[in-house]
C-alpha cells in the first residue's frame, strides 16, 4: 500500500498523451474517441463509475478506470461511492453486485474469470464488471476499457470469459549483468544494480500492460541460469518487484540452475537423489518462500546446451525435476522442466531426441512438474511441424514454450506478426485421441484431463522507449496474452484489436494494416526458409542467411546438417526410410509426413531429401518453386512497404517513420536471403534461374564474406 500514492500519480503521466507518439502507451493508450456518434449515444450514459471493495487490486482498477475514462470519453472521471453509478465494478459476492447475477452467471464464473454485462433500465442503460476474485474484476476492467477502445457498441453487451489455461507467462531471458539473450530491444528491463530500493516506474507499467492481455506469471532470469540470483542479496531484489506484481496478478517465478547446491551451497554434488542435496534445496525453498509467499516456483533448463542437470549424476530427467517439485509442495509451487534437450554426442536426428528422452518418462513426473515443450523440434524456426511430444504424454502435464522475441525471424528489424504461426500449431490436430486432438487441447489440458496447465513466451521486451524494438513487434507480446488466455482465438482478430488499440479505429488502418500483419509471417518464411527448410542462419547471432556453414564443433550445429543438399536434391530424410522421425506421431499424421505425395509442401524438405526436378503442385520443378517462393516473400515486403505508405495521413510521423525505416530494412534483408540462398543452392542444383525471378545482386562468396560480430541478441558464451 505504501506505493499507492506515487503509482498513482506516475501512472497518471503514463496514460496522458503525448506531443511524439513514442510507442510507450503499447495498445493502452487512453486517447479520446474520435467517434462523435458514439460519444454522444450510449457512451454518453457513462457519468460515473463505483468500485466496491478494498484491496490494492481495487485500487489499481480504480485508477485504470479513472484514467481509462477520463482519457477516452474526454472529460474528468473519478471514483464514485454511488450505488446507481453508471458502471459498477466489484466482486459477485458484494451485495451491490450480487442483485444483478443470475444463479447460471454465478456457477460460470471461474477463479480468474469476469462478466462484463450492459443492465438494462427504463431511462438509459449501465454497466456491469463483476468477478469472483479481485485479479478477475482487473481483467474484466481491462476488457471493459478494451471495448471502448475499439468502439465497439455496448448497448447490449454480454460478456462471460474464463481463460482456458492456469499459468500464462513470460519467459525473460534476462541475465544480472542487465544483458538480455536473444534480446533486440536494447537491455533487460530489470536494474539489478538498483533494485531493491529503486523502483522504477516501467516496472508498474510492465506489470499493467501484462494484466491487460491476462498474463499471470513471470520469469525474471535467463535460462542459462545464474545461481546467484537464488542468494539471499538477490532475493530481496526479487521480493520488490514481486510486491510490486502482485495487485496485478502476476506471480514471479526464477529459473534454477541445477548446480545451485555446489555453487552457493558449498556442497560438493548436485546429485538429486543425495540427501544434502535434498535438504538444501528444501532450506532454498523456504527461504525464497519467506521473502515471497506467493512465489511460482522454478523454470529449469537442464543437460541442454552445456547447462547442468541430473544426467551429470546418473540420474534421469524425472529424479531431477521431482526433487525440486517436493521441495516446492508444501508451498504450492511448481517446477517447469525445459524439454529442449540434446547430448553430448551427435544424434542421428536432433529433431527426435526430446521425444526419446521424455515420452518414456511419462508417469514419472510428480503433480506439480510441467514440461515445458518448444512449437517445434529443432528451435523457434521460422516454420516447424508440431512437436511431436504434443499429444505424447497423456499422464504428465505439457505446456507450450513460444517464442515471442524473433531470434530466427529478422529480429527487431523485421515485422512479423507471429499469431498465425501459432495458430498453425494450436490449430494442428495430433489424432493423439482421433479426429480433432489439437495441440491447443493438449495445452488447456482438456485431452488428456491435465490437473494443471501453462504456456509460456519467451519475452520481447527491452529498455527501448517503445518495449520492442520495432513497434509492430509489440503485436507478439499482445497476442501472446490473447492467445494464452484463449488458444482458440483467431490470429486475426488479435490484429484489428491491436491496431485499434495502437493506432486507431479508421478502416483503411484497419485494413492495410492487418493485411500487413497476416502476410507478414508466410512471407518471411518464403524469403528465409520455404518448403520446409530450416536452420539456414548465421552462426551464433542467428542474423541474416549462412546455408554454406560446415564448419562448427558439432554437426547439428551446422546448417549443412539440416538441408544436406547435394547434386540430387535437398531436404532431411525423416521419413521411414531416413531417420524415421515421423514414427514420433501418431499414425494418421505419420502417414502424411511420410509420403511426398501427400505431406503438405510446406513441410515436404523438413521430412524428406527431394530432387530439384521433382514436379509440385503448381506443375513447376522444386528448383523453380523454391526460386519463386524465396521472390514471392520478397514481393510481399514490397507489397507491405506501399500498404504503410498508403495509410500515412492517419499514422503519427514518428512511429510512421519508424516503421517506414525499419521495412526498408526487411526489403533489404529479404533480397538477401533470396539471392544469398538461390546462390548457394544453384551451386548444387546446376539450374537456371527461372524468369521473373530476380537473380541475385552479388556472387556467392560476397555473401559467404559478411560477418556480423556484433549482431544483437547473441550469446556472449558464443
Amino acid at each position: 500500500m505504501k506505493y499507492l500514492f506515487s503509482t498513482f500519480l506516475l501512472f497518471a503521466l503514463f496514460i496522458l498523451p503525448a506531443s511524439a507518439e513514442t510507442g510507450y502507451e503499447l495498445w493502452l493508450r487512453y486517447h479520446k474517441i474520435q467517434n462523435t456518434e458514439l460519444l454522444n449515444g450510449y457512451l454518453g450514459q457513462i457519468k460515473s463509475f463505483n468500485v466496491v471493495g478494498s484491496s490494492a487490486t481495487h485500487d489499481v482498477i480504480r485508477n485504470e478506470l479513472s484514467a481509462g475514462l477520463s482519457g477516452l470519453l474526454g472529460q474528468t472521471f473519478e471514483p464514485s461511492t454511488s450505488s446507481k453509478a453508471s458502471l459498477l465494478a466489484g466482486l459477485s459476492d458484494e451485495p451491490t453486485i450480487a442483485q444483478y447475477l443470475s444463479e447460471s452467471e454465478l456457477t460460470q464464473l471461474g477463479k480468474e474469470g469476469y462478466l462484463v454485462k450492459a443492465i438494462s433500465q427504463k431511462e438509459s442503460s449501465r454497466f456491469l464488471i463483476t468477478a469472483k476474485d479481485p485479479v478477475g474484476l482487473l481483467y474484466g476492467t481491462f476488457h471493459f476499457l478494451k471495448l471502448l477502445q475499439t468502439n465497439q457498441n455496448l448497448a447490449s453487451i454480454n460478456i462471460l470469459e474464463n481463460p482456458k489455461v492456469d499459468i500464462r507467462i513470460l519467459n525473460h531471458w534476462d541475465n544480472l549483468d542487465r544483458t538480455s539473450e536473444r534480446g533486440y530491444a536494447g537491455f533487460s528491463i530489470w536494474n539489478w544494480h538498483k533494485l531493491p530500493d529503486y523502483l522504477d516506474q516501467r516496472y508498474i507499467d510492465y506489470a499493467r500492460a501484462n494484466a491487460s492481455i491476462g498474463l499471470n506469471a513471470t520469469v525474471l532470469t535467463n535460462v542459462n541460469a545464474n545461481a546467484l540470483v537464488l542468494t539471499p542479496a538477490y532475493l530481496e531484489k526479487v521480493k520488490a518487484l514481486a510486491d510490486l506484481f502482485r495487485p496485478y496478478g502476476i506471480k514471479v517465478y526464477l529459473t534454477a540452475r541445477f548446480s545451485a547446491p555446489i555453487e552457493i551451497g558449498g556442497l560438493d554434488t548436485a546429485d538429486p537423489l543425495n540427501s544434502d542435496v535434498t535438504n538444501w534445496w528444501e532450506e532454498k525453498v523456504k527461504e525464497i518462500y519467506e521473502h515471497i509467499p506467493d512465489f511460482g516456483g522454478f523454470l529449469v533448463k537442464a543437460n541442454s546446451e552445456g547447462q547442468p542437470g541430473p544426467q551429470n549424476y546418473g540420474r534421469s530427467h524425472a529424479e531431477g525435476a521431482n526433487m525440486m517439485a517436493d521441495a516446492l509442495k508444501p508451498f504450492g509451487g511448481v517446477v517447469m522442466w525445459r524439454a529442449f534437450v540434446y547430448s553430448s554426442e551427435e544424434p542421428d536426428d536432433r529433431a527426435k531426441q526430446a521425444y526419446s528422452e521424455f515420452n518414456p518418462l511419462d508417469g514419472s513426473f510428480r503433480p506439480n512438474v510441467l514440461v515445458q515443450v518448444k512449437n517445434g523440434a529443432i528451435d523457434f524456426q521460422p516454420r516447424e511441424p508440431f512437436h511431436p511430444l504434443f499429444g505424447a504424454m497423456p499422464k504428465t502435464p505439457v505446456m507450450m514454450e513460444f517464442q515471442i522475441t524473433q531470434e530466427y525471424l529478422g529480429q527487431a528489424t523485421q515485422l512479423v506478426y507471429l499469431a498465425p504461426m501459432w495458430k498453425e500449431c494450436l490449430d494442428a490436430d495430433t489424432y493423439v485421441n482421433g479426429q480433432g486432438s489439437t495441440v491447443s487441447k493438449v495445452v488447456d489440458g482438456s485431452l488428456h484431463d491435465y490437473s494443471i496447465t501453462g504456456i509460456a513466451g519467451v519475452a520481447n521486451t527491452g529498455t527501448d522507449i517503445n518495449w520492442t524494438g520495432h513497434p509492430f513487434a509489440q503485436a507478439n507480446w499482445y497476442a501472446f496474452g490473447r492467445l494464452a488466455w484463449n488458444p482458440d482465438q483467431t490470429a486475426q482478430q488479435i490484429a484489428e484489436d491491436w491496431i485499434r488499440m495502437t493506432f486507431n479505429n479508421h478502416p483503411k488502418t484497419i485494413a492495410a494494416l492487418s493485411d500487413m500483419m497476416m502476410n507478414s509471417w508466410e512471407a518471411s518464411v518464403n524469403y528465409m526458409t520455404p518448403l520446409g527448410l530450416h536452420h539456414l542462419m548465421g552462426t551464433g547471432h542467428h542474423y541474416g542467411p549462412a546455408p554454406w556453414v560446415s564448419n562448427l564443433s558439432r554437426a547439428d550445429w551446422t546448417p549443412v546438417y539440416y538441408h544436406k543438399a547435394d547434386a540430387f536434391g535437398v531436404g532431411f530424410d525423416r521419413s521411414e526410410n531416413g531417420s524415421n522421425a515421423v514414427s514420433q506421431y501418431a499414425p494418421e499424421v505419420a502417414k502424411i509426413f511420410n509420403s511426398k505425395d501427400e505431406i503438405p509442401e510446406k513441410f515436404l524438405l523438413w521430412f524428406h531429401h527431394v530432387g530439384w526436378d521433382f514436379e509440385m503442385n503448381s506443375g513447376r520443378t522444386l528448383w523453380n518453386e523454391l526460386a519463386f517462393r524465396y521472390q514471392d516473400g520478397v514481393n510481399t515486403v514490397r507489397k507491405m512497404q506501399e500498404q504503410w505508405q498508403s495509410v500515412q495521413p492517419k499514422i503519427d510521423d514518428e512511429r510512421f517513420k519508424s516503421v517506414q525505416m525499419l521495412l526498408t530494412i526487411q526489403e533489404k534483408e529479404a533480397v538477401w536471403w533470396k539471392d544469398a540462398s538461390l546462390s548457394y543452392f544453384q551451386t548444387f542444383s546446376k539450374r537456371p534461374i527461372p524468369d521473373k525471378v530476380e537473380p541475385p545482386k552479388r556472387s556467392l562468396e560476397y555473401y559467404q564474406s559478411l560477418k556480423f560480430p556484433f549482431a544483437p541478441g547473441i550469446r556472449p558464451s558464443w
